[in-house]
């Protein structure tokens, strides 16, 4: 399984009071730092692959060199549209904590929970419509 690069942020998971109501404003606050940083670090490697891209834009002559080269940046370019669209549900996310939909099931209504939200901050379904929407999609393609 791929590690998210979620994983790579250092935060501590949040413990709510007793009785503490879900989706509170010091929750709120967690998972926007949370959102923040992670959107800050993205934003930080697309300057690197840039960077990077710029510095080894070299006229290689040899033609397995150039090759290598073009299939590198052709992966890093990959990787960077990838980040991109991860950015673009990012601020989504804190669009819908601004609005108050943060932490809530599109499809259901329900709450995604604390632990789910902590390791997939982008979640917009709750596990159990997750599973079902990935089971529906594996049979389309068994079918397809």
């Amino acid at each position: 399984m791929n590690q998210s690069p979620i994983d790579d942020l250092p935060f501590k998971p949040y413990s709510p009071e007793d009785g503490e109501e879900y989706m509170s404003t010091p929750q709120l606050e967690h998972f926007t730092a949370i959102l923040k940083k992670w959107k800050f670090q993205l934003a930080g490697d697309a300057d690197r692959t840039k960077s990077y891209i710029q510095d080894e834009s070299t006229s290689l002559s040899d033609i397995n060199d150039r090759a290598t080269q073009e299939e590198e940046f052709a992966l890093a370019l990959r990787t960077r549209d990838r980040e991109r669209k991860l950015i673009h549900k990012i601020d989504k996310s804190l669009a819908e904590i601004s609005n108050g939909d943060y932490g809530f099931c599109q499809t259901c209504g329900v709450e995604i929970g604390l632990r789910r939200l902590e390791a997939r901050p982008t979640a917009t379904q709750c596990i159990d419509c997750k599973t079902l929407s990935e089971m529906k999609e594996r049979q389309a393609w068994g079918h397809a």
